[in-house]
């Protein structure tokens, strides 16, 4: 199911030390003072930065209904996302990636630190019903 945006607003802030300011004139997340990406009104759109240029060409050429780029991005290793196009399980992996790029390194540690030490929430067992009594019977 597309995103909406309250839903790129909602899953862009959820990450830590992400706060919204203007960049440009346009709103944007940031995390602590680097640009993380921010939703192109003009075309429904999320500024994504990736790795290289050689990867922004990839996307673009494996699936150019969903990524794209404007004259403004031609000469950065940025692509722009179509909403439209992505779930929300997707923003979030792809803004989990640029995220371990532009955060502080203590905060991610921190952040992977206190995931690990959480918990693993187990199943609980199947509930008994009338007919797995019978079959133990059996």
């Amino acid at each position: 199911m597309p995103i909406t945006p309250a839903q790129f607003k909602k899953v862009a802030l959820s990450f830590p030390e992400a706060h919204e300011k203007s960049s440009y004139g346009n709103p944007a997340i940031f995390i602590a003072k680097k640009f993380f990406t921010r939703l192109r009104k003009e075309d429904d759109s999320v500024v994504w930065i990736v790795d290289s240029m050689d990867e922004r060409d990839h996307l673009l050429e494996i699936d150019p209904r969903t990524y794209f780029i404007t004259e403004h991005y031609r000469d950065y290793p940025s692509v722009l996302v179509r909403i439209a196009r992505i779930d929300e399980t997707m923003l979030k992996k792809m803004l989990e990636r640029r995220w371990r790029k532009v955060a502080p390194r203590k905060l991610i540690k921190a952040t992977d630190e206190a995931a690990a030490a959480k918990p693993n929430v187990k199943k609980a067992p199947a509930k008994k019903t009338a007919r797995t009594k019978i079959a133990k019977r059996a």
